[in-house]
């Protein structure tokens, strides 16, 4: 079967006297978020024909990746019950099910009860998703959010627990948290408008005159805040660790502002903690009439300050920022401050109590992650934990703070078997072209020979401040038995060694991204971790875009690349202000609308904008019909591009789920049978697929 051929028609556009020529723009359709153009979808069709007519010879192949990463699935897990109130709670997948069952029982022992079943609510579903689920203070009600296209509107319904019948839907435009008022008989939630936008909390009063009304928005239900200043802003709300206030937050990727609000007075006046300020992020928790303020106003790692609910702007300084030590994250207990970051790029949790002493849990592995797990309560004497590292599978800890002491609670379960003895994980330390030294975490069957003769993947992310922790996968096993060694470069545009390794990754320093992930690959194979031309490569979304952007520029590296969801038309998406995300995207990337020199440098790197007449490796592509994030026609026109441009014979697949959003299909197995096919192409690639 031969690949499709898109055509071309005539579309050119200028800005800043730059003519842009861009004869695949038809692909968008003019009735988005709508797709309905017989001849996009036919093009769309026609590629995903393709693509399983490619993929057809792997399919011996995929099904036994798909066994393999099955069989590694626990039929019957259950996550570790986190106490609330008079309940504890915690989910379990029942054999098969491809979704969470949410359970409680009364503290200390009890009859369980379902408090939700996602199996029964996805039944009749092609996608299915749990936005969020918060029981109310009273324990009576739920009030929790699904999506079923992936298009990432939310549904807002309000259950009964007990007759596990649902009383009110709130609305079908909701998205983020849903918070409860004290008293049970009102939930604040976020409005998302037509442009998928978040500009506005409500407050829904259980049995009041509002609801999802005619047009599905939130009628007559009160606007706790609007977001009317910045356009690039969204709006979220939270609950603080005491439960006692409402944190109405609204911000971009590099400012924030807060504000509070009784959560047993939520028709009060908010209380604005401190004005917006460019380039200043904060964010609170509370403890009684203390405010525990996170702000990197004074250090670009962030300080964290107390202020008093009198002067909230008020702000004294109770750890002073730091270079080495970057402050990610609090929780404020009753007893102390447990406080998260990372020391030299690896995680870090430290207890602070009220007379200034402090406590840094220990971790020994060479990398690892480690975060604050589901903690409910005001307090947690027993302080819940997540640990996981390149060998160590996922680990709930308690940890006991009196005593100092871990206490295993979960270990990730795999079922078909896993030895970690059979393993070994390092870190290592690259040198980019200027100098910078780039943290390389890698994993792979003891044996392994660094001599050049082995195949590699790299896999890097590299945008928004996202870190690529160390972590723990089940799934790349089917890799590493393979013969493969598995290795993730915490390459610039993440914040995994501080806030300033975000800020080098972005806006004018954005290309430092693509050439850190070069440059690690071309260090990992001048250190004889596999020769270039050996190394496979996959990211997603804005690491779509890092893919993208790394065969561009060194497609001689790669064996085989896979790139989800990629945001690769930059220039185009940053020029469209009607797109859902792209003045919100602004501080990440720059404004190519008022400035020339972003405008020039966004497309002096989009991929879209920077294929050319080259050799590419063989590339897998992947969109999401209905994906608010990057758009569909994306990776569409980079597809169709590409195979117009490309001087080689390598295969270029792209296949549209056209019922799914960012995150491909939904269900624990339907997802695995995605990542089956991932492993499949590359793999083939290597010609390790008989292994």
């Amino acid at each position: 079967m031969q690949p499709p051929v898109a055509a071309t028609r005539p579309h050119s556009f200028s800005h800043h006297d730059i003519t842009v020529v861009d004869p695949y723009h038809w692909l968008r359709d003019p009735s988005y978020p709508t797709v309905d153009d017989p001849n996009v979808l036919a093009y769309l069709e026609a590629e995903n024909d393709y693509f399983e007519a490619s993929m057809a010879p792997l399919a011996p192949l995929r099904a036994q990746i798909f066994e393999e990463l099955k069989g590694r699935v626990k039929p019957d897990d259950a996550s570790v019950p986190a106490p609330d109130g008079d309940f504890e709670y915690w989910w379990l997948f029942r054999p098969g099910d491809q979704y969470r069952s949410w359970m409680r029982r009364p503290r200390g022992g009890g009859a369980e009860q379902l408090v939700l079943s996602e199996p029964e609510l996805a039944r009749d579903a092609g996608y299915f998703r749990l936005g969020t689920q918060r029981v109310s203070p009273d324990g009576r009600l739920l009030a929790y959010s699904t999506d079923t296209d992936g298009s990432e509107r939310f549904t807002l319904r309000i259950r009964d627990i007990a007759s596990g019948t649902d009383i009110e839907t709130v609305t079908s435009v909701s998205v983020g948290n849903v918070e409860w008022a004290a008293d049970s008989k009102a939930v604040a939630w976020t409005e998302v408008n037509e442009n998928w936008r978040r500009t506005k909390i409500r407050l829904h009063v259980i049995g009041g005159a509002g609801g999802a009304g005619r047009d599905g928005q939130g009628g007559e239900d009160r606007v706790l805040y609007e977001e009317t200043e910045d356009k690039g802003f969204g709006v979220s709300v939270a609950r603080s660790q005491d439960g006692r206030w409402l944190i109405l937050s609204t911000s971009d990727h590099v400012s924030s502002e807060v504000r509070l609000l009784p959560a047993d007075a939520p028709g009060a006046a908010p209380l604005l903690v401190r004005r917006r300020a460019a380039g200043v992020s904060y964010d609170v928790d509370m403890r009684g009439g203390t405010i525990f303020v996170r702000a990197n106003d004074t250090h670009v790692n962030f300080r964290i300050a107390t202020a008093g609910i009198a002067a909230p702007g008020d702000w004294q300084t109770l750890i002073a920022g730091s270079d080495r030590d970057y402050i990610t994250g609090m929780a404020a207990f009753t007893s102390y401050l447990a406080v998260q970051g990372r020391r030299d790029g690896l995680d870090r949790i430290v207890l602070r109590r009220d007379d200034g002493s402090e406590t840094a849990i220990p971790f020994t592995e060479a990398a690892y992650t480690a975060s604050l797990g589901t903690n409910l309560e005001a307090d947690a004497p027993k302080l819940r934990l997540g640990y996981a590292s390149m060998v160590t599978p996922a680990t709930v800890f308690d940890y006991d703070v009196a005593s100092g002491t871990l206490e295993t609670r979960k270990v990730q379960a795999i079922p078909s078997g896993y030895d970690p003895s059979q393993y070994e994980s390092r870190r290592l330390w690259i040198t980019a072209r200027d100098g910078v030294r780039v943290p390389v975490a890698i994993v792979h069957r003891k044996g392994f020979a660094a001599d050049g003769s082995g195949a590699l993947h790299l896999y890097a992310y590299g945008a928004y401040g996202i870190a690529s922790s160390p972590g723990f996968s089940a799934n790349r096993l089917s890799l590493l038995d393979r013969g493969m060694a598995y290795a993730v470069a915490q390459i610039r545009g993440g914040d995994d060694l501080g806030r300033q390794w975000y800020l080098d990754g972005k806006l004018e320093k954005r290309t430092n991204t693509f050439n850190d992930f070069v440059d690690v690959a071309r260090g990992l194979a001048a250190a004889g971790w596999a020769a270039p031309g050996q190394i496979s490569a996959s990211g997603g979304s804005a690491g779509g875009e890092l893919m993208g952007a790394v065969i561009n520029q060194a497609p001689e590296l790669f064996r085989a690349v896979v790139a989800h969801v990629p945001f690769v038309d930059v220039l185009n998406t940053m020029l469209d202000e009607s797109l859902p995300l792209t003045p919100g995207e602004w501080p990440e990337w720059g404004n190519p609308i008022t400035s020339k020199a972003d405008f020039e440098l966004i497309r002096s790197y989009s991929p879209y904008d920077q294929v050319a007449a080259q050799a590419y490796p063989p590339l897998m592509v992947t969109a999401g019909l209905n994906d608010p994030r990057v758009t569909y026609w994306e990776p569409a026109k980079w597809t169709a591009k590409l195979r117009a441009a490309k001087t080689d014979d390598n295969i270029l697949i792209f296949k549209t789920n056209m019922g799914a959003g960012h995150g491909g299909k939904s269900g624990r197995f339907a997802a695995l049978e995605e990542l089956a096919e991932e492993y499949a192409f590359i793999l083939d690639q290597f010609g390790l697929g008989d292994r």
